[in-house]
């Protein structure tokens, strides 16, 4: 009896330390890392919504932390199509970025859907319009917009999620092979600011991490 009682309270030792050790980096491993093309830079991917409220949270904080960074990371972000292979948001995304206006307008779409409650996001023309609205040539975008180059990359995105294995937003992938997000980093009860900041750290982490691997 005294040996089962050892062993039941050495397991439950283990099954705290396990989880303790789970919770505790912030991070996960992808079992199958995906290859990066960053060179000696380090990797990060950030795969977000435009409606997404965490998103939204994040979003200023992490452009903050991208400059800190400055040369060391090759960053970039995709945004989850929600909606599925021609979401509306995720195909304006990949137009803006072809035309080099992400940073006129990334903010600008943000305030648009939580702050002013606008519903820009339910199609095509309704996203087309509050761009156009806000200073983009409407015949340029439609020209990008409907371009082989965008298309295709908006036709990679599903087959990119599948291989980093994403299935919400927020997610950043550091160097192909660390996962990390808000709701990991933060874990339940964490007020959002919070969670955003202790992400911030993780990357922090990771991208040392990363680095170190490189060399």
């Amino acid at each position: 009896m005294r040996f089962l009682r050892l062993m039941l309270a050495a397991t439950a030792m283990l099954a705290f330390t396990a989880a303790s050790h789970a919770a505790e980096p912030g991070y996960q491993t992808l079992a199958s890392p995906v290859r990066s093309d960053a060179g000696n830079k380090v990797e990060v991917v950030e795969f977000f919504m435009y409606t997404c409220p965490h998103c939204n949270v994040l979003d200023p904080m992490l452009e903050e932390w991208v400059k800190k960074q400055g040369d060391r990371i090759a960053f970039k972000r995709l945004h989850f199509p929600a909606s599925g292979p021609n979401d509306p948001l995720a195909h304006a995304y990949i137009t803006l970025e072809a035309m080099g206006q992400v940073d006129k307008f990334h903010s600008k779409i943000f305030r648009a859907i939580h702050v002013d409650r606008d519903r820009i996001y339910r199609s095509d023309e309704q996203i087309k319009d509050f761009l156009v609205k806000n200073g983009i040539d409407k015949v340029k975008y439609e020209q990008f917009f409907n371009s082989f180059a965008v298309q295709t990359k908006l036709k990679r995105l599903s087959p990119t999620i599948a291989a980093y294995k994403v299935e919400s937003a927020p997610t950043i992938i550091v160097d192909g092979k660390y996962v990390t997000s808000p709701a990991i980093a933060g874990g339940p009860g964490t007020a959002e600011v919070q969670a955003g900041r202790q992400t911030l750290v993780v990357l922090d982490g990771l991208v040392a991490k990363a680095a170190a691997e490189k060399k």
